[in-house]
């Protein structure tokens, strides 16, 4: 009896090591993909920036591409999370896409397989959706609803706000990966204050320094 408990604890303890490492290698991948993107990115870099031979790297991931999906897949889902996190609170609908637009901005900055995802869903023969199919959808709906309450200028079309907004955000996830700004959360400042400008030029509202979410 006592054999059998230990050869089922035996069985989690590598289970749980199996998805540890295997978090671990999307972790490593994530940040290699996200430099490098997927052409400049081989299983050797990846094994070596892991800490781990190809064998067992190719025992979780049989080829770079299921790396990849991988990725993706976690970027993807990171994303979703913030948006429907997001959207759950209510509110105006122009404040939502304020709070979206910003929340955005710092999930780009502190997570690398966001901006991998942003990346290799362009790059990569055989990508997934597009990362931008994870919040882009949602803005131009709430930009929709905005304008039907009145929140937009009367003058201000909601589909090029959608499109210049998918432009900005696409700025931000390049400039964190070359590195631009002093220091964590330069970037999303940055975004805070673009946004705000755009925000004074597209609402209907009187007062233009109508607050920005927190």
């Amino acid at each position: 009896m006592r054999n059998d408990l230990d050869g089922s604890d035996s069985a989690v303890v590598k289970q749980e090591r199996g998805v540890r490492t295997r978090n671990h290698l999307i972790s490593v991948a994530a940040a290699e993909f996200d430099r490098n993107g997927y052409d400049g990115t081989s299983l050797s870099r990846l094994s070596r920036s892991a800490g781990i031979s190809i064998g067992a790297l190719t025992f979780h991931f049989a080829a770079k591409g299921e790396l990849a999906s991988a990725v993706e897949d976690s970027g993807r889902a990171a994303t979703r999370r913030v948006v429907e996190g997001v959207t759950a609170r209510g509110g105006p609908a122009l404040d939502i896409v304020s709070a979206l637009v910003l929340a955005l901005g710092r999930l780009i900055e502190t997570d690398a397989a966001v901006r991998a995802a942003a990346r290799l869903t362009q790059e990569r023969v055989g990508a997934g959706p597009d990362w931008c199919g994870c919040w882009l959808p949602d803005v131009k709906e709430l930009l929709k609803q905005a304008a039907e309450q009145g929140q937009l200028d009367p003058e201000v079309d909601p589909c090029p706000v959608a499109l210049l907004t998918a432009h900005l955000v696409g700025g931000v996830v390049t400039r964190v990966r070359r590195g631009r700004g002093e220091g964590p959360g330069a970037v999303a400042g940055e975004l805070r204050e673009l946004w705000r400008l755009i925000r004074r030029g597209i609402t209907a509202r009187t007062d233009p320094e109508s607050e920005l979410p927190k």
